[in-house]
């Protein structure tokens, strides 16, 4: 990158009133591959296949899949329109604070809550997929427990980990996520590969098969107990979840951008790939787990569905190997995820809206990272998952929580931009006069599935053992974040605070580097 494009970066983070805090390494290819990792299907698309085995089934997966996708790739398009304008760290609420008018404030505060709750509720959905799917594995290898205390253990471990890794620095992360965008692809690949080609084989066990295209593509399959009129439709929708949940965190791209060389074009590029890719990539999987089911209601029951279905159809030893490449990208969805939740929360304590702002902003002079917000999103995230000790779909409830946190924090700016008309100054990366029309289909959907995904996902609905939790998550932060800005914080938070002049903006980087 020449001098001129690195003068270019710093002088726009200027303008926005924030020095260069962070050190700004990463390429476009790094800045996509957070977003894909953290996208990462291998994690959302076998995380809730049991879920979507019994929440409408194979019909649910290769079409309920496609169907969601195109929609995403409309957020994520009207998204990375903003992005180029505002390439930030603050990422959502700071769009909503630029486009918000003289209600500037109150979307920036909205946004960023909500954003902040979707970054840690997919972080532990993330690591606790991560978890069942690592205890499978050490099940298989030295039959490790699968009862929840066992799971939450090493779902503790694993946000250990990550918040280790991300402490060490971004270099080590943007190398991991690089290598993490290749073992996604070539896991697909191999997984997808032995499936198709294996089962009915010498090479596995005796009489397994393939189901047949009508199968995959229109089998619908109906375990949720509800059975009043119109409940295949209902059952449909919400099984759309498993698509839903699997396509967030791409906002990835934008908490990244203060990292990330050629911002305004890098971060918006990101977002859009990440999502395309994605969409093909994980239709190829759903595709071939779904052809290689041998036996639905056996493998619908297991604790981790994916897994059964690999030892059935390719045989233990193999089926175990299939599972470790699995069990790999998870890890490194998760890394990816606190690396992004961690910026997310930084910027928005840089602008003092998180209680205890100073310390959760603090960088650390020799690796250049917000440690401590890293250590915020992994322990947040761990609070989160505990519910599964006593609340066996609490599992779906977490993802639930973190489509309807994120995607109503995608929406309000997609929102603001909409309103804003020609007032919103394009960055060079625009969508030009499909602007508007991408923004309308953006909104409507994320206001659909935001009512859709608090609704009950298994009969009853109201016992302990089957209430869909995210309503409540979803309440807390409104209510409580509603009445703090009603009660104190509109007297004090403007939205994003510059740091200075820029000559201060030159000193906090001097000071930085010196401590560097």
């Amino acid at each position: 990158m020449s001098v001129q494009a690195r003068d270019s970066d710093v002088e726009a983070l200027h303008r926005m009133g924030y020095a260069q805090e962070l050190r700004r390494r990463m390429s476009t290819f790094s800045n996509f591959a957070v977003s894909f990792t953290i996208i990462s299907i291998l994690s959302g698309c076998l995380t809730l296949y049991a879920y979507g085995m019994n929440t409408g089934g194979p019909v649910i997966m290769n079409i309920g899949w496609p169907l969601v996708g195109i929609f995403v790739t409309l957020i994520g398009l009207a998204m990375a329109e903003v992005c180029s304008s505002y390439p930030t760290a603050g990422g959502l609420y700071y769009w909503s604070a630029k486009l918000g008018g003289k209600n500037s404030a109150a979307w920036s505060w909205f946004t960023g809550w909500f954003n902040l709750l979707g970054q840690i509720a997919v972080t532990a959905g993330i690591d606790f997929g991560g978890a069942f799917f690592m205890s499978a594995w050490f099940n298989q290898l030295f039959n490790y427990p699968l009862d929840p205390p066992h799971i939450i253990v090493v779902y503790a471990v694993i946000l250990f980990l990550h918040g280790l890794l991300n402490t060490f620095g971004v270099r080590l992360v943007a190398i991991l996520n690089d290598i993490s965008v290749w073992w996604h692809l070539a896991g697909v690949v191999i997984i997808v590969g032995c499936l198709f080609f294996i089962p009915g084989t010498g090479l596995a066990p005796a009489g397994t098969h393939h189901q047949s295209v009508s199968f995959v593509f229109t089998h619908f399959v109906n375990n949720t107990g509800f059975s009043f009129g119109g409940a295949s439709v209902y059952v449909f929708l919400i099984g759309l979840l498993l698509a839903q949940y699997t396509f967030t965190g791409y906002d990835a791209s934008a908490h990244m951008t203060e990292e990330t060389k050629d911002a305004a074009v890098a971060g918006p590029r990101g977002i859009v790939w990440s999502i395309v890719i994605s969409l093909f990539a994980g239709w190829l999987l759903l595709i071939g787990v779904t052809s290689a089911i041998q036996n639905y209601t056996a493998e619908a029951g297991a604790v981790v569905a994916p897994a059964q279905i690999f030892v059935d159809a390719v045989g233990k030893n193999l089926g175990t190997f299939l599972l470790f490449i699995v069990v790999g990208a998870q890890f490194y969805c998760g890394m990816s995820s606190v690396t992004a939740n961690s910026r997310m929360i930084y910027a928005f304590s840089r602008d003092g809206a998180v209680p205890g702002s100073q310390f959760w902003h603090k960088i650390n002079p020799r690796t250049r990272t917000p440690t401590n917000s890293i250590w915020f999103a992994a322990v947040g995230a761990f609070i989160l998952g505990l519910p599964y000790l006593w609340n066996p779909v609490a599992y779906a409830a977490v993802t639930s929580i973190a489509v309807i946190g994120l995607y109503i924090a995608y929406g309000i700016p997609i929102f603001l931009r909409l309103m804003a008309g020609d007032r919103f100054q394009r960055g060079p990366w625009h969508l030009g006069r499909w602007s508007r029309p991408v923004g309308i289909i953006a909104v409507l959907w994320i206001v659909f599935i935001a009512i859709l995904f608090v609704l009950p996902q298994a009969a009853p609905g109201t016992d302990l053992k089957t209430f869909n939790y995210a309503i409540v998550a979803v309440a807390v932060v409104l209510v409580g974040t509603g009445a703090w800005w009603l009660l104190s914080a509109r007297n004090w938070f403007k939205g994003p605070k510059v740091q200075g002049t820029a000559d201060e903006l030159a000193k906090i980087e001097a000071d930085l580097a010196a401590a560097g």
